[in-house]
């Protein structure tokens, strides 16, 4: 008999999704927009300590309103985190710029303030600095803001942070940081892990901590199925720039200029969330705080159970923040392990559990024409991060890259394992049970 499947991060809805769901049904606001979205929007942005937010149909929608109302257009360049899902990078397509990948730091996965500091001097030196920079929040880890917003401050860049996967994680302001995280987790347990609330009063009351995104030109979330908390589908844009909002939000709605009739002297999308998506979303906010609290342990589990293990490592939390450890992921030394992440994957889905490799970083993908740091094309040269060949096919796109090589590590040697809130502890012992066994062999 087939095992019952444990998927990587499935939905778990909580007590009050329904109540306001049932409100938009009894209220009849079926269609795009209602009280159910501006209750959402105030809501958020309540929680986050980001003052102004326009929900919308998906984190990439967000993405390109970001980029669309920061001006960026063809023969702009953005830089961005390789090491990321690709929609953070599509956006920069439709708005005809040319993305430019940033190498991940070994010690938070992210984007490296090094390399980036680095790319901004030689790109000055070349006489066109990029219209923005892009981090992504990895597997719900903040990029360094400190340093990030530092460098780009310097040239006058608007910093836009990809924190799709980072609802509920939070980051110390630089000037502010205290002891290491460890050091410190009797201190912000409390805090960190409060409910929906009280958190952002008492962060706003610290002043040293801040939500993921916060202190950026603008943040990007997703509610995604297989995000913290979801709305089947959705985003949100946010910002304490009220007049950006409010020009994404206009061009969320078609565009439409205020006139009785139909009138248009721009072209805007049709990125309107629902009102009952947003009814599921408000329902979901409330518990978010439980959320991470079991992301959390169900990470401190892995961990634990798999500390005498050989050739595996976990990723590491940065000094300067709590993780909402959106997923549990490992990196495997196949040397020490005796088997590889590859391996491990395939072992795992013959017990009918769902694992699932890191993010392949983006100047890998097949539909970038790549050129490194000096600008020396990698045509007919694209190699995947285990060194095999990637055949050019479909559609190419210009980009360039700056490093690579840790981000094609992670990959190489990284997996994402199950990490459902609504997992058992019996759930755990399971995936548990099948690396170890692979260990064993």
């Amino acid at each position: 008999m087939k095992k019952q499947r444990i998927f990587l991060s499935p939905p778990h809805m909580g007590n009050m999704e329904q109540v306001f769901v049932r409100e938009a049904f009894e209220s009849n606001f079926i269609a795009p927009l209602g009280p159910q979205v501006d209750a959402f929007e105030r809501e958020f942005s309540d929680y986050t300590g980001i003052e102004h937010c326009v929900a919308v149909s998906s984190g990439t929608a967000a993405m390109h309103l970001a980029l669309r109302c920061l001006g960026i257009g063809p023969g702009d360049e953005v830089l961005a985190s390789t090491l990321t899902f690709i929609g953070s990078i599509t956006p920069i397509l439709f708005q005809g710029a040319t993305p430019v990948f940033i190498d991940s730091d070994s010690l938070s996965w992210n984007m490296d303030p090094e390399l980036l500091e680095q790319e901004l001097i030689d790109c000055e030196k070349r006489g066109k600095l990029p219209k923005a920079v892009v981090p992504t929040d990895l597997y719900g880890q903040c990029a360094d803001y400190g340093r990030i917003l530092k460098i780009c401050d310097r040239y006058g860049i608007p910093v836009v942070v990809d924190a799709a996967e980072a609802l509920g994680a939070l980051y110390q302001r630089t000037e502010n940081r205290g002891p290491k995280t460890e050091d410190r987790r009797h201190e912000t347990a409390g805090m960190a892990r409060s409910d929906p609330d009280t958190q952002s009063s008492r962060l706003k009351a610290r002043g040293d901590w801040r939500h993921a995104g916060k202190g950026a030109q603008a943040a990007v979330f997703s509610f995604n199925g297989n995000k913290i908390i979801t709305t089947s589908g959705g985003g949100m844009l946010a910002s304490d720039d009220e007049k950006l909002i409010a020009q994404a939000r206009f061009l969320s709605q078609q565009a439409r200029d205020p006139a009785p009739h139909y009138e248009h002297s721009t072209i805007g999308y049709n990125y309107r969330m629902s009102n009952i998506v947003a009814a599921i979303g408000r329902g979901q906010l409330q518990i978010v705080e439980e959320r991470v609290r079991r992301k959390r342990e169900i990470f401190a589990y892995y961990q634990h159970a798999l500390s005498d293990s050989p050739g595996i490592e976990f990723m590491p939390e940065a000094a300067y923040g709590l993780c909402n450890k959106w997923l549990t992921v490992i990196l495997i030394t196949p040397e020490e392990f005796a088997a590889d992440r590859e391996q491990v994957r395939l072992a795992l889905e013959d017990q009918n559990i769902e694992s699932r490799p890191v993010w392949k970083p983006m100047h890998l993908q097949p539909v970038f024409e790549i050129s490194n740091e000096q600008g020396a094309k990698s045509a007919g040269q694209k190699r995947d991060g285990r060194g095999r060949r990637v055949a050019k096919r479909g559609e190419m796109h210009q980009a360039r890259v700056v490093g690579g090589r840790v981000a094609e590590d992670l990959f190489d040697r990284g997996l994402c394992l199950p990490s459902g809130t609504a997992m058992t502890d019996r759930d755990l012992d399971r995936v548990v049970l099948e690396i170890k066994n692979l260990a064993r062999k």
